[in-house]
């Protein structure tokens, strides 16, 4: 039983992952750039990987495989299709981001809803002390009590950060993504809670279905000027649209965990709209917290395990809608 990590470096070298219970070869790779996957997967029966590309073409070249253990929820970078279609069995990561990601979802709206980097900004600058007295109010502050949370995906992500809304004095509107109808009347229409949100956080899966569903006709829905947080996955926001919709007010801030291809290059939209003090940038550490990914890597192994005795676990299939 052959098995292969193809991206290792994508888990802290804190994180402990133990060996899968049954006799196997083990080969993991720090990364691996995509002209070198064929090669790498060729014999593997069991590929482990987090954000590696799995193309048919690709897939189709590793005629042993039986299982993608994927190190992470989302499998956008996996064909599911094509692996439904040769019989292999594609599992992922669940539940083990509920606290680490709404945590940090919740620190880029404190950040942004009390002006936190604008105001560490401005005291490095010297301007407390321009100020002259005891504080000053160069920039925004906002209670979240009595807002209104608008909450993008009703997955554990979603609920959870949805909680915690309701525990700060928020009002919550729950909502799928864009078209998605009949939720019932515990949901709200997505163009309603774009109208409604003074604060709006995305916890969706980027599929056909999700794919830019916020660009410039959904920022001119945003009749509140809402923050908008995106913790989920990069290429669910139309991001060159970004920018001018902070330039016309139709958002008072954005903050966002990822982005469509990662690391953004160098003329990446998000690059020119660092400096701005309603804009915040992390590297896709939402879900990175220590714990996280120790429960993560456990997960991930329980998954190879289950595979292995004849029950597979988290298995994810192609996305019908």
């Amino acid at each position: 039983m052959n098995i292969v990590f193809l991206d290792r470096a994508t888990l802290s070298p804190q994180t402990v992952l133990r060996q899968p219970a049954l006799a196997h070869a083990w080969t993991e790779y720090p990364s691996t750039r995509p002209a070198e996957v064929v090669e790498r997967i060729r014999d593997a029966d069991i590929v482990i990987v987090n954000k590696v590309r799995l193309p048919a073409e690709v897939l189709a070249q590793a005629p042993r495989l039986r299982l993608v253990a994927v190190a992470a929820t989302g499998t956008d970078n996996i064909d599911l299709a094509a692996c439904e279609a040769r019989g292999v069995v594609v599992s992922n990561i669940r539940h083990y981001a509920t606290h680490t990601v709404p945590e940090h979802t919740f620190a880029l709206i404190f950040a942004l809803r009390r002006s936190i980097c604008a105001y560490r900004d401005a005291v490095r600058a010297g301007r407390w002390q321009e100020a002259g007295q005891f504080c000053f109010f160069d920039h925004p502050i906002r209670d979240l009590a009595g807002s209104t949370l608008g909450v993008i995906g009703d997955g554990a992500l979603g609920q959870s950060v949805a909680h915690i809304g309701r525990a700060l004095g928020m009002r919550v509107l729950m909502s799928g993504h864009k078209g998605r109808q009949g939720q019932g009347r515990l949901y709200t229409p997505f163009e309603e809670t774009l109208r409604q949100a003074d604060i709006l956080t995305l916890h969706c899966p980027l599929n056909a279905h999700t794919r830019g569903m916020i660009s410039t006709p959904e920022f001119a829905q945003m009749a509140q000027k809402p923050l908008l947080i995106n913790t989920a996955r990069g290429g669910l926001v139309d991001e060159s649209a970004v920018g001018a919709a902070l330039d016309a007010g139709h958002i008072s801030g954005a903050a966002f965990d990822v982005t469509s291809v990662e690391p953004p290059p160098h003329d990446h939209p998000f690059m020119r709209l660092l400096a701005r003090p309603n804009f915040i940038l992390t590297p896709h550490v939402a879900w990175a917290s220590s714990e996280a990914i120790q429960t993560l890597a456990d997960q991930l192994i329980d998954n190879v395990d289950a595979f292995l005795s004849g029950q597979p676990a988290n298995r994810v299939h192609p996305y019908t809608g």
